[in-house]
């Protein structure tokens, strides 16, 4: 008998090779997924301008954004946005002013869409080659409701649905959606995979939906790249009782210099 339903995740039409640089945009869950990268030694920006929650304020963090990156994962979170009604600008983060100086608005289908295009189109205008990969933030928003949160994730679904399908789009064989919403509300639905909150997916699902991302959407090389790191990362990650002893002090130059000999293979890891 299964106990659990296993998410399908779509096969992209690319994968993450060793070394590509990446950009993560959006919600919390881009912190999240940037760490992870970070943790692997990827050269790796995170969320560069603070966290982003909708498609228009993603735009935003593109557009000032100059660096060009192999592979850019936006997480959608909301479809809400919020306009300063003295100039009609959408603002990113209302900075704990007033309430009263902001007019709450929902993007449509169509507006995500837009928003999203835009700034793939930046991103390729920088690096023609860029990998984008599109998600929806697997937390709920309470403050609008529980139906009003999941019309608002039914609308980013829609609208990364669109861009994905659609034939018409030059990017679309570069484009790719990760189903973390799903795995996280189909596949682990058990508040035992949520933080203290009952709201954010707690540190084991995170994990969970990272291993899924690496199974489907890394290469082979990248794959055996990782378990060439992974004795290095834990050992750096190692907090001795007494740094100042001699043994630790032994134990971290063994370490380092077999990271300059994995830098050899992989030479960005000389500047991580």
């Amino acid at each position: 008998m299964d106990f659990r339903t296993i998410v399908d995740i779509p096969v992209p039409g690319f994968r993450i090779e060793p070394g590509y640089k990446i950009l993560t945009v959006g919600s919390c869950f881009a912190d999240h997924l940037g760490k992870k990268f970070r943790d692997e030694a990827f050269e790796a920006d995170v969320n560069p301008y603070g966290v982003m929650y909708n498609p228009a304020s993603i735009l935003h963090t593109v557009e000032r954004y100059d660096k060009a990156v192999d592979i850019a994962i936006f997480t959608l979170g909301t479809n809400h946005i919020y306009r300063l009604k003295e100039t009609g600008e959408i603002v990113d983060n209302c900075q704990k002013r007033p309430q009263k100086l902001f007019q709450e608005e929902e993007l449509t289908v169509d507006d995500c869409c837009g928003y999203l295009e835009k700034a793939i189109g930046i991103l390729r205008h920088r690096n023609h080659s860029v990998k984008v990969i599109i998600t929806v933030s697997p937390i709920r928003y309470a403050k609008y409701g529980y139906h009003g949160s999941q019309l608002s994730k039914a609308t980013l679904l829609l609208a990364v649905d669109r861009l994905v399908r659609c034939p018409a789009i030059e990017f679309s064989r570069n484009l790719s959606y990760f189903p973390a919403y799903e795995i996280v509300n189909d596949e682990l639905r058990d508040y035992r995979f949520y933080a203290s909150d009952m709201l954010h997916p707690s540190q084991q699902a995170v994990d969970y939906i990272w291993e899924r991302f690496v199974d489907v959407v890394f290469s082979d090389s990248a794959k055996r790249y990782l378990q060439e790191w992974k004795p290095i990362k834990e050992a750096l990650a190692h907090r001795p009782f007494n740094p100042d002893s001699d043994a630790y002090r032994s134990f971290l130059s063994r370490t380092m210099e077999q990271k300059q000999q994995l830098a050899i293979k992989y030479p960005w890891l000389e500047r991580t």
